[in-house]
């Protein structure tokens, strides 16, 4: 094994390791900051295949980004800081089985799949360059796929949200019906 190889196992057991205590601890600010572990795991892990571009990014959108509205969230709805008797569904066992029925499939089938195959690295095949070529000319279709999926899933999460749609609470409409401002 290369010292490549060791560092990018290392990160994979980092990420695997923090992305397990995403799901397992009962503090759901505890929660996000290992979700913080496990994409700077990832974004290591980005690095050591020479994708830097793709490695700041993962950095920027989703440590930079993604977490911290996870974290605003929390504090703007008034969630439980500290431990949480709710947050466990009391289904741990059965989901460990799966988890662990799932990883045995994706291990089996990649190891039997790629074998002894190696794809060897070249400098630069991560950069801003490479990555646009290939986005705008071989994934253009999945990439517009993509985009109208996360339109679609916001609109409905800005539907959900509304409660004024579908017979939800009127918060201000009695105020207006009164002679209120």
């Amino acid at each position: 094994m290369s010292g490549q190889e060791v560092v990018f196992a290392l990160l994979g057991v980092v990420a695997v390791g923090a992305g397990i205590m995403v799901v397992t601890t009962r503090q759901l600010v505890h929660a996000a900051l290992w979700l913080v572990v496990t994409f700077g795991a990832l974004a290591g892990g980005y690095l050591v295949l020479t994708a830097e571009f793709v490695a700041w990014v993962q950095v920027l959108i989703y440590v930079g980004a993604v977490v911290v509205l996870l974290l605003f969230g929390i504090m703007l709805t008034r969630a439980p800081i500290g431990e949480s008797a709710d947050l466990d569904s009391g289904n741990r066992w059965v989901a460990a089985g799966v988890a662990l029925a799932t990883a045995a499939v994706l291990v089996t089938v990649m190891a039997m799949g790629f074998r002894d195959d190696r794809m060897p690295l070249k400098a630069g095949g991560g950069s801003a360059d490479e990555l646009g070529a290939s986005v705008f000319r071989t994934w253009v279709l999945p990439f517009e796929v993509l985009s109208v999926l996360l339109l679609a899933s916001l609109v409905g999460a800005i539907v959900l949200s509304r409660t004024d749609i579908g017979g939800g609470a009127d918060i201000g409409g009695r105020a207006d019906e009164e002679g209120g401002a």
